[in-house]
């Protein structure tokens, strides 16, 4: 589209400028050099004072085709920078007398379906018109080539409404000028390149100034000798020029030099072409119905001190800005054609006095790379962009330019960790050194329905950089307990508490939350029922987010666990995802394929239910979940968990804070000690750990857990194999050592040693399918744009060793890991870089990904 995409970045702030200082040229020279040596630049430049060239200069070639080399002379597309032209064309026509300003465009063209507007509407942008663009893409065969005849038979025969009332608002538009263009030429009676050549170019003596379409009839036609736009891909220019709406003329396809446009410029300050009188109109903002004002004039936008006048234009491969102060006499020309508009935004910093950065560039070369999508790996580089990823291919490294070589190993996206508890860690080790040194850059928490709020965690974040990126959903637990209070959890919510949750879930929602996390399993949501839940999820379908689950039971009532699960996916037509899937109950072990079957004709059925898994088959939580029924003092139930539940033989005591020498022992260990059966041990270690919280209210640490063993190792294959299911961890900076281990346990033992899946697949899963299952769509897959999270690591070394004895052991075989551009692990230790940022998904952008740091 020929837009205007500067006009409000370039008039937000205060423009006058001063005079223009030798530093400042320098200053720019310089910037542009380095821009061009990095193929962030091709074109040319002018600064003048006073009519007189201060800095001109030409940077790369005309062609990628011929290798011409660009001169000061070389003749641009000015796409949108276009308008001023037609705009004044269109006031020598009416010096001529041949229109008025206000004359109704049907007047001019009879065919065109709207009485009431203007030509002025036309030239300021007021009209109200659709962008001819829309219309043509959807009406029009892509065989065509578009001319202004059939702009105006699409709007004749079409007829589309207005986007407004015209003459009340301001839009943005080419269809005006195209219209304009048409207008010029049944007015004057000639095509509008002869028109331009005889009242324009002629007078003014420009002699690389022209007008140039497809399909262009007129023997200026062959007045060709032009720059052709291109476009750098993955180290590669190729041509992005012209295309089938370019047979149209007047919003664009005006072409000229430097040169040309200071002449051009300076003939403004006379009346070489119109009068003073008829010329103000160009500059004068233009005013609305309802009395105000916007400052744009005819193809002129203009500063609040109407002392500065600026255009700007992109289409194809060209970025232009033509800029003049009327009041210091200061001109700025900039011309590029290799699609990037960086020179633009660095060259009016430096002439503004205001802080700019270039870019900045690294490179990775020597890499086997595994781009996260499940493709087979390849021999590539990758080159990043200051927090992106730039190109992917056969590079070559810039002048100057950062390097790695990744010596033949594995370049894959940063992991995501779509179930985490490492958050509470990050005050104390903000390297995140725990997540990082198993190549995870993005935690995702708030898990099993607890959260902080979204204000919270965009304060943490400006208060204490850390090493990761960090995603939330908001929790269930939370939103009850901030209604609820924290000590009446243990009952159904009411109605008005449920109204409640839902204007809190909404805001966070619209805040950035991925959407809400439930931990129905835990007391304090154990007590909801459905539709509670169902209510919640239900405003979560409204503002674009997604549903995630520790269901409400992972052993004797898994089925009705599932049913609720679905049953939220069907009935919101959310994304519905189960927390670390598994099977905890013994004789339930095996029915692993059964449980995938249900999941997969929910699929079939239209839901979207996933899962994420971690490679262990002990869990780590609190000894009350052993006792589906809580009826903690049953004993009949206690056996039941003792034989049915957990082995007491494997199952370790991670935690407990009333007697702290039973931390690493298993309960049959602690039983044995106590001269008790491991059931009667079980109930009376939650009775002492219940009286402990009772006397301690302000114990602020955790209690009690248990790493449990109830899984069988089968199933957890099982789980870690089907195509929806992504890798978690649920770890933490201590505790259970799938807080320390579980992706590299994944890669060293899951791929390399049982050959489980080929590691593009763990890869996939671990990447491009997590940032799929959370709604993710700018990280997770190495790809031109995305954020550049990665992991440089040797798929011949990679392992975990933490275990239940040690589990702070670092993995080994993760050489490096980038977030969002700068490396934070290498080594094996932090480097001391903070580059992560809270990610805040925003509905109303399609869950892109804002980052707020």
């Amino acid at each position: 589209m020929r837009s205007f995409l500067l006009f409000v970045v370039l008039f937000c702030t205060h423009l006058s400028h001063a005079q223009y200082t030798p530093q400042q040229i320098e200053s720019v020279n310089s910037a542009l050099t380095k821009l061009h040596e990095q193929a962030m630049f091709n074109g040319v430049v002018l600064i003048a004072q006073e009519g007189k060239p201060l800095f001109k200069k030409a940077f790369g070639i005309a062609s990628i085709q011929t290798q011409e080399v660009l001169t000061t002379n070389s003749s641009f597309n000015l796409a949108s920078v276009s308008k001023q032209f037609v705009a004044m064309m269109t006031m020598i026509l009416k010096e001529q007398g041949k229109l008025q300003f206000d004359d109704k465009v049907k007047k001019h063209l009879p065919n065109f379906p709207y009485d009431k507007i203007t030509i002025r509407q036309l030239l300021t942008h007021t009209s109200g018109l659709p962008e001819y663009f829309d219309l043509a893409t959807k009406y029009t065969n892509t065989l065509d080539t578009l001319n202004n005849d059939k702009v105006l038979s699409l709007l004749a025969d079409l007829r589309p409404a207005l986007e407004f009332e015209s003459g009340s608002e301001w839009q943005y538009c080419n269809t005006g000028y195209v219209l304009l263009a048409s207008i010029i030429e049944k007015t004057s009676k000639m095509k509008i390149e002869t028109f331009f050549d005889k009242y324009i170019t002629k007078p003014l003596l420009l002699t690389n100034t022209f007008v140039y379409y497809l399909n262009m009839k007129s023997p200026l036609s062959l007045k060709t000798q032009r720059v052709y736009g291109f476009e750098r891909q993955n180290g590669q220019n190729s041509l992005n020029d012209l295309m089938r709406f370019d047979g149209v003329v007047g919003d664009g396809n005006i072409y000229s030099s430097i040169e040309d446009l200071l002449t051009w410029e300076q003939a403004l300050y006379t009346n070489k072409l119109v009068s003073k009188t008829t010329l103000q109109e160009a500059f004068t903002p233009v005013k609305l119905k309802n009395g105000n004002s916007y400052n744009y004039g005819f193809g002129w936008g203009i500063s609040e001190d109407k002392t500065t006048f600026v255009h700007t234009g992109s289409w194809v491969g060209f970025f232009n800005i033509i800029k003049r102060n009327i009041d210091k006499k200061n001109t700025l020309i900039i011309l590029s054609n290799s699609t990037n508009k960086n020179s633009i935004e660095i060259v009016n910093a430096i002439l503004e006095n205001k802080k700019y950065e270039i870019p900045t560039t690294q490179l990775i070369k020597n890499i086997k790379l595994i781009d996260g999508t499940g493709s087979v790996a390849r021999e590539a580089s990758v080159r990043l962009k200051d927090d992106k990823i730039w190109e992917i291919g056969n590079l070559t490294a810039f002048q100057n330019e950062e390097s790695t070589d990744g010596q033949g190993l594995v370049l894959s996206p940063g992991f995501i960790d779509t179930h985490s508890h490492h958050f509470g860690g990050l005050n104390k080790v903000p390297e995140a050194i725990p997540a990082v040194s198993q190549g995870i850059t993005t935690i995702v928490i708030g898990q099993d329905g607890g959260s902080y709020p979204m204000d919270t965690l965009k304060s943490f974040f400006k208060k204490r950089p850390v090493a990761v990126n960090i995603a939330t959903y908001t929790g269930h637990s939370t939103l009850r307990s901030e209604v609820m209070g924290a000590k009446s959890l243990y009952r159904t919510a009411k109605p008005s508490e449920v109204e409640k949750m839902k204007v809190l879930l909404k805001k966070e929602l619209e805040k950035g939350s991925l959407g809400l996390a439930t931990g129905l399993e835990y007391e304090s949501a154990f007590f909801s029922n459905r539709d509670e839940v169902l209510q919640l999820a239900r405003i979560v379908a409204g503002n674009g987010g997604r549903y995630m689950s520790h269901i409400r039971s992972e052993d004797i009532n898994l089925d009705d666990a599932i049913d609720e699960i679905i049953e939220i996916g069907r009935e919101t037509k959310i994304p519905v995802q189960i927390s670390h899937i598994k099977i905890a109950k013994k004789d339930q072990w095996g029915k692993s394929p059964q449980l995938l079957a249900r999941l997969q004709k929910a699929r079939a059925e239209g839901i979207n239910i996933t899962a994420d898994c971690y490679p262990y088959d002990f869990w780590n939580s609190t000894l009350r979940v052993l006792f589906p029924n809580r009826d903690y003092t049953n004993s009949t139930s206690a056996e039941f968990a003792v034989n049915q539940l957990f082995d007491p033989e494997k199952s370790v005591l991670v935690r407990f804070a009333p007697n702290k020498s039973y931390a690493g022992k298993t309960i049959s260990a602690i039983a044995k000690e106590r001269n008790e059966k491991p059931s009667q041990t079980l109930m009376n270690l939650i009775a002492i750990a219940a009286e402990f919280e009772e006397k301690n209210p302000d114990f602020n640490e955790g209690i009690e857990a248990i790493m449990g063993k109830s899984m069988d190792e089968a199933d957890v294959a099982n789980f870690l194999l089907w195509s929806h299911t992504n890798i978690c961890s649920d770890g933490a900076s201590s505790g259970h050592p799938r807080g320390h281990g579980t992706f590299t346990k994944i890669l060293g033992r899951y791929v390399r040693e049982q050959k489980l899946m080929p590691l593009e697949t763990a890869i996939y899963k671990m990447t491009g399918l997590s940032a799929e299952n959370l709604g993710i769509n700018d990280r997770g897959i190495i790809a031109n744009g995305n954020y550049a999270d990665l992991v440089l690591f040797n798929p011949d070394t990679v392992i975990d060793n933490a275990n239940i004895q040690d589990g702070k052991a670092l993995s080994t075989g993760i050489e490096k890991v980038w977030v969002n551009g700068q490396i934070v692990y290498q080594s094996q230790k932090g480097t001391g870089k903070y580059s992560g940022v809270l990610i805040a998904p925003n509905p109303r952008r399609g869950r892109n990904t804002e980052n707020d740091n």
